[in-house]
């Protein structure tokens, strides 16, 4: 019976382990080794801007990247060009809005992977007030343990269009030309961080939930 018993149990041991690997790693971006960047048409040129303030939580599953998740918050004040009285203008009421609409965000509603290297990562986008689906193209550069645990790496690029997103103020002059192009390239570099939760204490809460809590 022992024998019997020992021979049920031991391939439920073998696979715990397996089990355990295949859960998504809890990663928190690191701002600090990260952007958030963005070009615009000016006249006939490209003009360059960031943000410098956001936040992020992204859930991996390397086995299982339909498992995967991910959310981002931006402080749309954190808006820079590098020109104050740009910056200003973008902060009002004519772009942006900030006072109403303090933040951007994104929250994934399915993942899916493309190939080894890339994710399809669909999920709703918030700006300026207004909400959209989006797909996003996320390429993987990798993982690695640092001197303090694990990080992972992730780019992406891709073009939205401002008016969709209420965000319409242009100039127009007398050839029909406008001060601004209505397509906005968005790019984005993530370094983040595993999260490692204490003896007894619960994983990090993603951003959506913190915000309720």
């Amino acid at each position: 019976m022992k024998t019997k018993a020992f021979l049920t149990v031991l391939p439920l041991a073998l696979l715990l382990p397996a089990l355990a690997a295949a859960q998504p790693v809890i990663y928190k971006v690191d701002p600090n080794h990260s952007s958030i960047g963005f070009t615009i048409r000016h006249f006939v040129s490209n003009v360059p801007g960031r943000f410098r303030d956001f936040s992020g939580v992204i859930k991996y599953d390397r086995q299982n990247p339909a498992a995967s998740s991910v959310e981002f918050m931006v402080q749309a004040a954190s808006i820079t060009t590098d020109n104050n009285d740009r910056d200003e203008h973008l902060r009002s009421a004519d772009f942006f809005d900030v006072q109403k609409f303090p933040t951007l965000t994104f929250a994934s509603t399915k993942v899916a992977a493309k190939d080894a290297n890339t994710l399809d990562v669909t999920g709703d986008l918030t700006l300026h007030g207004v909400t959209k689906p989006i797909t996003i193209p996320v390429s993987i550069l990798g993982t690695m343990k640092g001197p303090r645990g694990e990080k992972a790496g992730f780019e992406t690029s891709f073009t939205l269009n401002r008016k969709e997103y209420g965000i319409v103020w242009n100039r127009v002059f007398d050839a029909g030309n406008t001060l601004l192009g209505d397509e906005v390239r968005v790019s984005i570099g993530v370094e983040a961080d595993q999260q490692v939760p204490a003896a007894g204490k619960p994983s990090p809460l993603p951003l959506s939930q913190r915000e309720r809590g």
